[in-house]
């Protein structure tokens, strides 16, 4: 039990105590932590804190990366920095959540190696895809950054965080993705009591994203293209037109994802950087009715007995004969290049498909989200955007058709 020196009073030579005042050391009343002072360096000049831990003194010397000493940050100086610096320190143990390794900035940056064990520890939760696009963020931008900006995990603040945004040499949505997993470690170091709070994180208008021109080919354009595909192949790509889905969700369908009673196709697998996984992109089971005109074609097509997939390539070498996106997309831009047409197989189906409904067939964007299985009402208003010929109609003053709700 430690006693503070106030609670002994000395009276007539006799030194009383009052043994039912006791607090913790380096306390005072009310829970305040008063641990460490500040010191000057006797040859460098920089301030540092010196802070007691198990017996020993260890020296803290860097405020939020910068070394405690007169000029390193603008308008104050290296003491005030240092005085800025024990008050955090006290504040972590006030809160519960002191380490004196977090403060050590000695050490290179605790970011890289946290990275690393966070992905390991929390990479079961994520897809494949995204799994990969991480490991990319950390090995090709985040690692060099910190190796060159030796910051540590408390020192991430909003300030340093636009700093590493600027830095990040991708366009603005391959910057959100790798400022997306670093937030994501973060939330994990906040729930593991690593940092005391979660920093605030550029606004969104500083990625500087700007939404791509939704590209897409009118309906009669668009079946020249299917219809320049080998037949083998082509059942595949007519599912994509007629049904509005991706086509790593084509390729991972399987004959039991037909439900015969209903007439409709289950979606409830897909494909995640070439790995089948036994989930959706938005992890949400889809119930899509089969197209009349895709029943006709299906109707058509040969059983392949062997394999476990509704669409199956004749001479597919990988398991079950399904199809790969890399194949797909050369059959797709040979096609392509038969019907005099240039444009990615995305566009050419999914993009291509929903403008058609909009555009072409007048659906209201209520109705063309229920057909996608949209969760988000804005998903589908870029479908809308493409207008140019009933624009063209008003610029010129003809008689503009109706269009339904579409705003």
């Amino acid at each position: 039990m430690f006693l503070h020196p106030s609670f002994f009073i000395k009276k007539g030579g006799i030194m009383l105590l009052f043994l039912y005042k006791t607090v913790r050391p380096n306390f005072i009343k009310g829970g305040f932590c008063m641990k460490g002072s500040i010191q000057q360096h006797s040859k460098y000049k920089y301030y540092y804190v010196a802070w007691p831990d198990n017996g020993k003194i260890q020296t803290v010397s860097r405020y939020r990366g910068f070394l405690c000493r007169d000029g390193e940050i603008a308008g104050m100086t290296g003491r005030q920095m240092a005085e800025r610096l024990l008050s955090l320190m006290r504040a972590d143990v006030e809160n519960g959540t002191f380490r004196i390794e977090k403060w050590k900035g000695e050490t290179p940056s605790d970011i890289i190696p946290y990275l690393w064990k966070w992905l390991e520890e929390d990479g079961g939760s994520l897809s494949p895809a995204t799994h990969k696009d991480y490991e990319n963020s950390i090995k090709n931008h985040l690692k060099p950054w910190f190796e060159k900006n030796p910051y540590q995990i408390h020192e991430l603040q909003y300030d340093v965080l636009c700093r590493l945004l600027n830095d990040i040499n991708r366009t603005g949505k391959g910057k959100k993705n790798v400022i997306y997993c670093l937030r994501r470690c973060l939330v994990h170091a906040f729930k593991s009591n690593r940092i005391p709070v979660m920093p605030l994180f550029p606004e969104e208008r500083k990625y500087n994203i700007v939404d791509p021109i939704i590209r897409w080919l009118p309906e009669e354009r668009q079946i020249k293209v299917i219809r320049a595909i080998p037949e083998m192949h082509q059942p595949i790509f007519w599912w994509l037109k007629y049904h509005l889905r991706r086509p790593s969700e084509s390729m991972a369908l399987h004959k039991c994802d037909y439900d015969k009673e209903q007439n409709a196709f289950i979606i409830r697998r897909t494909f995640s950087a070439k790995e089948l996984v036994q989930y959706t992109k938005t992890k949400k089971i889809h119930v899509i009715p089969c197209h009349s005109e895709f029943k006709k074609i299906m109707q058509r097509m040969p059983v392949h007995i062997n394999s476990p997939y509704f669409f199956v390539h004749p001479h597919g070498k990988l398991a079950g004969k399904h199809y790969s996106l890399a194949c797909m997309e050369d059959i797709w831009h040979k096609a392509c290049a038969k019907a005099g047409e240039d444009i990615d197989m995305y566009s050419g189906l999914k993009h291509s498909s929903c403008s058609q409904y909009i555009n072409e067939k007048h659906y209201s964007i209520d109705q063309v989200q229920m057909l996608t299985d949209h969760a988000r009402r804005e998903s589908v208003k870029k479908y809308a955007a493409l207008q140019l010929d009933e624009k063209r109609r008003l610029m010129e003053g003809w008689q503009a058709t109706p269009l339904d709700e579409v705003k």
